[in-house]
């Protein structure tokens, strides 16, 4: 069976662990936890980064920064996990959903404006497949009625944005808050685990508060402060050593992971561009390409179902992603069912194939063979 995806290790994951063990720190915000955030923070440009447990944590921590209460109206793609959502449903806020493009699952930035009222808090959007939104776009928007812009790039390691005036940023670290994903299922894994952006200056001391519980502990540790307490609102946010460890053994592979995936989505594109029947990822120009998913949208939910079907009668697995929020079971209990074409057609109509670290060409030559063929 060639499997949907496969957790790569790179061989220093069990031997880092072992050092954290061994230091006796392995309750979080340790050595490796603090080589995490530095390496993201050279990286990247982000001004803060924070690890936490998941990206659900980190889109927690992000309702909680940006104050959103009961009553605040929250912007979010509708194709999309549903802890985009959920992080902010727990403080209280109305969803209000938004549709994608006709061409690809990231949010339409055209029709964020006229979702707006005078609820409005925040705009989330989800940088789906890694590939960017139009971030210049919607941070205009944002601007423009004095809004919280939070970017859920946890399938965004490693990819960028352009400005017009040519300036590349990564993404997670545009909007004022950014949340990423390390699940089995990303380019840069942990098991568990994700982190927190901070790139506006004013969210940055309270960012370490939120993750410590609520306390003031990091200024202590720092020696900022003679004791710490119980300051403002919070969680057990961080990770322990044991995920930062195993992070810290990925991080010093990514160029090689990377430039890994890139051409395994590449011979994908090569190999599918000439099937009329399909429909590829599309990659517009202010975006790169961090290799994270590699997807086809067939043309309606009948071929996909066939196509699945075919696969697997061939030992190989591909499947579906998310369903419409919109259309949620928990959703529609409160609110009216919205009219959301697009979102629905990715939710019948793409198909993700298998793309990992260890997958050979054989194999994916394979899968190819048998879509074309189909």
């Amino acid at each position: 069976m060639i499997p949907f995806n496969k957790p790569y290790l790179t061989g220093k994951e069990t031997k880092y662990i072992e050092e954290a063990v061994a230091s006796g720190k392995i309750s979080g915000n340790g050595i490796f936890t603090q080589k995490c955030q530095k390496f993201f923070e050279d990286t990247y440009g982000f001004k803060k980064a924070l690890l936490t447990t998941s990206c659900t944590d980190a889109l927690e921590m992000c309702a909680l920064l940006a104050d959103i209460n009961a009553g605040d109206e929250v912007i979010v793609p509708s194709y999309t996990f549903v802890s985009s959502a959920l992080a902010f449903v727990r403080q209280g806020a109305r969803i209000i959903f938004a549709d994608s493009y006709p061409d690809n699952p990231n949010i339409d930035a055209d029709k964020i404006e006229k979702l707006i009222t005078e609820k409005t808090k925040a705009i989330v959007v989800v940088h789906y497949a890694g590939i960017a939104c139009d971030m210049e776009k919607i941070l205009e928007i944002a601007e423009k009625y004095n809004l919280i812009l939070i970017e859920d790039a946890a399938q965004a390691i490693d990819s960028y944005y352009t400005f017009k005036d040519g300036t590349k940023k990564a993404l997670g670290g545009i909007g004022h808050l950014g949340a990423f994903s390390f699940h089995e299922t990303k380019n840069i894994i942990s098991g568990e685990g994700g982190m927190l952006t901070v790139n506006d200056d004013r969210f940055i001391n309270r960012s370490e508060i939120i993750w410590e519980k609520g306390t003031n502990r990091s200024m202590f540790f720092r020696g900022e402060i003679n004791k710490y307490g119980w300051v403002d609102t919070g969680s057990s946010f961080l990770p322990s050593e044991v995920i930062s460890a195993f992070l810290w053994a990925q991080l010093e592979n990514i160029d090689d992971i990377q430039h890994n995936r890139l051409k395994i989505w590449n011979r994908y594109y090569e190999g599918l561009k000439n099937n009329p029947k399909i429909s590829l990822p599309v990659i517009p120009d202010f975006a790169t390409n961090n290799a994270h998913m590699f997807y086809i949208v067939c043309n309606e939910l009948e071929s996909r179902t066939e196509l699945i079907k075919r696969l697997k009668e061939n030992n190989i697995l591909a499947v579906f992603h998310y369903l419409s929020l919109h259309k949620s079971e928990y959703y529609l209990q409160k609110h009216d069912e919205r009219a959301l074409p697009n979102s629905d057609h990715f939710e019948d109509c793409l198909l993700r194939l298998p793309l990992f670290y260890e997958l050979s060409e054989a194999e994916q030559e394979k899968v190819i063979r048998i879509i074309n063929e189909f």
